[in-house]
């Protein structure tokens, strides 16, 4: 049995960014059905922010990070989809992906195709399977029909426009600045709305002429949701996958049914990723939506790990635009 030493970002208390320390930790060998992996470049999401914060407990202390590409080193008894020297990309369960290497479990550690960069890996996994995972498997969206997507400039925001486009789905996406308004555009809203200076249900309506959207799908919680429900047509679904605003409080049932029959979905990645089978799957999709140009990966900003409290904040002052990925 061999060991070696990573550098891994881990919190001992739920807090702001101070609470991220660079800690240096063993790794051992991988049991049945884990890998070690090396990391090239981590990726950042909202989901690390809820976990540092406590609104997504951990137990305590706990390393961070959900998401990583790079190369693997070793292979446990069992793992048959994987070998030592396979380029991967993951978004996995336990958190613990802002180091240097790692052993986890292999199940939703899945093939890199050689087109795409360590870079793309990490920047696509997480937020691409959350995109796809709204567009086929919550509500399966059918050409023509019409989404309303808000935060259309962030990391999920600029896949979902691509992904929409690609498929003839009329995307209506919100920002908080004309200049986030017009990169959605670019990748494929078909409207924009610029929610600081203008009224997005207002808008909606007048772009609807009247009948509202088939979909809301919203990250950012409990600033965006009771509004989003004036936006939906008769038997819409709202998709609740995020809260970067704060957590949505309580909604009476009640509301639902004088809305228009309304469904509510509070969805979150890992419970479809927690099949092998499906995250594979998943994977695959998306991956060859990227080799195929259908999509492609915005990294807008890039931190060395050692600043991993500097990206948290410009991830919650909403100054981040496409994906954050962490260099190592």
């Amino acid at each position: 049995m061999t060991s070696q030493t990573s550098r891994a970002v881990v919190i001992s208390k739920p807090g702001g960014p101070e609470v991220l320390e660079l800690r240096q930790q063993e790794v051992g060998e991988p049991g049945a059905g884990e890998v070690r992996v090396r990391h090239a470049v981590c990726g950042l999401n909202y989901i690390d922010v809820y976990q540092r914060t406590g609104l997504y407990p951990l137990e305590m202390p706990h390393a961070l990070g959900m998401e990583a590409s790079g190369t693997v080193e070793a292979v446990g008894d069992g793992v048959t989809h994987l070998a030592v020297g396979d380029r991967v990309a993951y978004a996995a369960m336990p958190p613990g992906a802002y180091c240097d290497v790692r052993v986890m479990p292999a199940a939703q550690v899945c093939p890199l195709p050689d087109a795409l960069s360590f870079e793309e890996g990490a920047a696509i996994m997480l937020q691409g399977m959350t995109v796809e995972y709204l567009f086929h498997r919550t509500y399966p969206i059918a050409k023509g029909e019409k989404v309303l997507f808000h935060a259309a400039a962030g990391g999920v925001g600029l896949l979902a426009c691509q992904w929409a486009k690609s498929e003839g789905i009329e995307l209506i996406g919100t920002a908080s600045t004309d200049e986030k308004c017009e990169l959605a555009r670019a990748h494929g809203a078909a409207h924009v709305i610029n929610y600081r200076t203008e009224n997005f249900v207002e808008r909606v309506s007048e772009i609807t002429n009247g009948k509202g959207v088939d979909v809301v799908m919203d990250g950012v919680g409990k600033d965006t949701f009771d509004a989003s429900l004036d936006c939906l047509k008769p038997l819409g679904i709202m998709m609740s996958f995020g809260n970067a605003s704060g957590p949505v409080p309580p909604v009476s049932l009640l509301t639902l049914a004088a809305k228009g029959s309304l469904k509510v979905a509070r969805t979150t990645l890992f419970t479809y990723t927690a099949d092998p089978e499906r995250c594979q799957d998943m994977a695959r999709h998306v991956l060859g939506k990227v080799v195929s140009g259908d999509v492609k990966v915005k990294i807008g900003q890039r931190f060395p790990l050692e600043q991993v409290a500097d990206a948290h904040r410009a991830l919650e002052a909403r100054e981040t635009i496409g994906s954050t990925v962490l260099t190592l």
